[in-house]
C-alpha cells in the first residue's frame, strides 16, 4: 500500500497545505474558539488551515474516524506522542545549529538533531511493528518506515551518525591553563588525579551542606574561548571533525519529507483529542457518527455543545445534552420557547455536529447520523454596522438573500432570530417567504425563531420548544424537546418577570 498521508487515503484528493480563511459561520457556531482553544497548544504546525477543511468525501471521513479510534488506544497514542516529542526535539536541535554562531558549535547541535531523528524514526518503527493495528492510514505508515529505514539512504545516515557519536565520545584531550593562556594537547594516558583528590577529601564531607558543584550550560552560544578550546581539539583529530563537517555539509536535509508531513498531519488528531480529554473524563459521550450521504435523514442522542460543555465542565456544572432527530420528508427545525432556553445553544450544537463529522472527528453526541453538506451557512443576529449604511432589517435581508442565493439541496442553513427589528406582521411574512423558500430547496435548515406561526408552516417542518420547569415556570431546564409550539411557557415567565400573573394582580388589588 503506497502511503502519503494519515489524512487522506491515497486515492483521495489532498488541497495543498496553505492559510484558509476563516468560514463566516465559525464565529456564529463558536468554532473560531473551539480552534483557538485546541490548537493553540500546537501553535507552529498550521493546523488551521486543515480544521477550516471540512470533507465531503464519505471515504476520507471515514478513513479519519478510524485513525482517531485507533489513537484511543493507549498503547498507540504514547508510540504516536513520543514520536512528536522527538520530531520536537529534532526541530528544536536545528533551530540552535541555525542559531548558534561558532561552526564547529553548529555542527553539534546538527549532529544532535540527526542522532534524534534516527533515534525517534527507529522508536516508531518498533513501536507500530509490535501493536495491532487497524487504521489503514498508520498501516500504510507503518510499512513506509519499515521500507524507509531498510533503504540505503537511511541507512547511511544513521550508520554516519552512529560512528561519529563513538568516535567524538572517545575523545579526550588534556587542556593545560598558564599564566592567562590555554595550551591543548593530545591526552597521552596521564593519570587522572582528580579520583585521588576526591577521595582525599571524603573525609571532610559533612551530610546536608550546600553543593558549589556546577554544571556546564549544553543549550545556547559557547563564549569565545570555549569555541577557541573547541578548534584547537578539533585540530588534534582531523578526521572525526571532518566527517562532522561532511555531514553537515551533504546533509543538510535529512529529515524524509514523509515523515515530517505525518509529523504535523498527526497533530491534527492529537489536538482535538487533548481538547475534548476533559470531556471524556467528565463521562460526557463521544461516538463517531454514521454519515446520510444519500439522505437527509439525521439524528442524535446525548448531543450538547462542544465549546459550552468545555467551559461547563471546567466549573464542575451539569451539561445538558439533548437529541435530534429528521426522518421522511423533515428538513427543518423550528425551535421557540422562552428566552434564555437553550434555542441559541442548540442551533450551534446542530452546525458543531455536523461540521466536527465532516472533518472526521469524534462528535458530542451518544450516537448520530449525520449528513454531508457541501456548505453550511449561519444568520445569527448581528448589531447594526454603520459603515454599511444600512438598517438592522436591510441588512437581515441582504444576508438572507446572499444565503438563500448560494444555497442547494446539500447546504446546512442555522437562523437564529431573524427579522427582530421589525414590526410582528411583517416579521412574520418575512419569515414565511425565507422558510418557503428553504422549503423548495430542500435543505436541512435549523431556525430559531419567536414566531410561532413558522413551526407549523408545513410537513418538512419540526416544531421544537425549549421547556421549562413544571414546578417554575422561570427556571429553564435547557432540553428542547419535540412539541408543537404554543407560546405559553414564555408568557408566563414575563408575566412573572414583570408581577402580571393574576395571582401578582389579585394581590395588588385587595392590598
Amino acid at each position: 500500500m503506497t502511503f502519503e498521508s494519515i489524512l487522506f487515503p491515497p486515492d483521495a484528493a489532498s488541497p495543498p497545505l496553505g492559510d484558509e480563511a476563516v468560514p463566516d459561520f465559525f464565529v456564529d457556531l463558536n468554532l473560531d474558539q473551539l480552534e483557538s482553544s485546541a490548537l493553540g497548544p500546537y501553535d507552529g504546525y498550521a493546523l488551521s488551515s486543515l480544521f477550516r477543511r471540512p470533507l465531503q468525501d464519505p471515504l476520507t471521513i471515514v478513513y479519519r474516524q478510524q485513525m482517531f479510534r485507533q489513537l484511543e488506544e493507549t498503547a498507540v497514542d504514547g508510540a504516536i506522542r513520543s514520536f512528536a516529542a522527538g520530531m520536537t526535539k529534532t526541530r528544536e536541535a536545528l533551530g540552535l545549529s541555525r542559531k548558534v554562531y561558532y561552526p564547529l558549535q553548529k555542527q553539534f547541535y546538527f549532529l544532535r538533531a540527526a542522532t534524534l531523528y534516527c533515534e525517534t524514526a527507529q522508536t516508531l518503527a518498533a513501536a507500530l511493528s509490535s501493536l495491532t493495528l487497524t487504521a489503514p492510514g498508520l498501516l500504510a505508515a507503518r510499512d513506509y518506515l519499515a521500507t524507509y529505514l531498510d533503504g540505503s539512504d537511511y541507512r547511511t545516515l544513521a550508520e554516519e551518525v552512529a560512528s561519529l557519536n563513538a568516535d567524538l565520545a572517545g575523545v579526550h584531550y588534556l587542556m593545560l591553563v598558564k599564566d592567562g593562556s590555554i595550551r591543548v594537547t593530545r591526552y597521552e594516558g596521564e593519570n587522572d588525579y582528580s579520583i585521588e583528590v576526591a577521595r582525599s577529601f571524603e573525609k571532610f564531607q559533612q551530610a546536608g551542606v550546600k553543593s558549589y558543584l556546577r554544571s556546564f550550560i549544553d543549550e545556547g552560544e559557547i563564549n569565545h574561548v570555549e569555541a577557541a578550546v573547541l578548534d584547537m581539539v578539533a585540530q588534534l583529530h582531523p578526521q572525526i571533525f571532518g566527517r562532522l563537517t561532511a555531514l553537515t555539509t551533504m546533509r543538510m536535509a535529512f529529515i524524509d519529507a514523509t515523515l515530517e508531513r505525518f509529523d504535523r498531519e498527526v497533530q491534527f488528531y492529537l489536538a482535538y483529542a487533548d481538547y475534548i480529554a476533559p470531556l471524556k473524563r467528565a463521562k460526557l459521550p463521544f461516538c463517531y457518527p454514521t454519515l446520510a450521504d444519500g439522505d437527509r435523514h439525521v439524528s442524535a442522542t446525548d448531543a450538547f455543545d462542544l465549546v459550552l460543555a468545555r467551559k461547563l465542565t471546567a466549573e464542575n456544572t451539569m451539561v445538558v445534552r439533548n437529541d435530534i432527530a429528521l426522518s421522511g420528508r423533515e428538513r427543518i427545525l423550528v425551535i421557540s420557547g422562552p428566552n434564555q432556553g437553550g434555542k441559541t445553544t442548540f442551533a450551534r450544537m446542530f452546525g458543531q455536529l455536523h461540521y466536527l463529522a465532516a472533518l472526521g472527528c469524534p462528535v458530542p453526541a451518544r450516537e448520530a447520523r449525520l449528513a454531508i453538506f457541501d456548505r453550511l451557512f449561519t444568520h445569527f443576529e448581528r448589531e447594526e454596522n454603520t459603515q454599511t449604511l444600512r438598517g438592522k432589517l436591510e441588512d437581515d435581508l441582504v444576508r438572507i438573500h446572499a444565503i438563500l442565493e448560494a444555497a442547494t439541496s446539500r447546504s446546512i442553513i442555522i437562523m437564529n432570530e431573524i427579522f427582530t427589528s421589525t414590526a410582528l406582521e411583517d416579521a412574520l411574512f418575512l419569515g414565511k417567504v425565507v422558510m418557503d423558500r428553504i422549503v423548495r430547496l430542500d435543505a436541512l435548515c435549523v431556525c430559531v425563531t419567536f414566531l410561532d406561526e413558522l413551526a407549523a408552516f408545513g410537513p418538512t417542518i419540526v416544531s421544537m420548544t425549549s421547556t421549562v420547569s413544571p414546578d417554575d415556570a422561570a427556571r429553564r431546564t435547557f432540553r428542547v424537546e419535540r412539541r408543537p409550539a404554543d407560546g405559553a411557557a414564555y408568557a408566563l415567565s414575563i408575566a412573572q418577570k414583570y408581577r402580571l400573573t393574576y395571582e401578582n394582580i389579585k394581590e395588588r388589588i385587595t392590598s
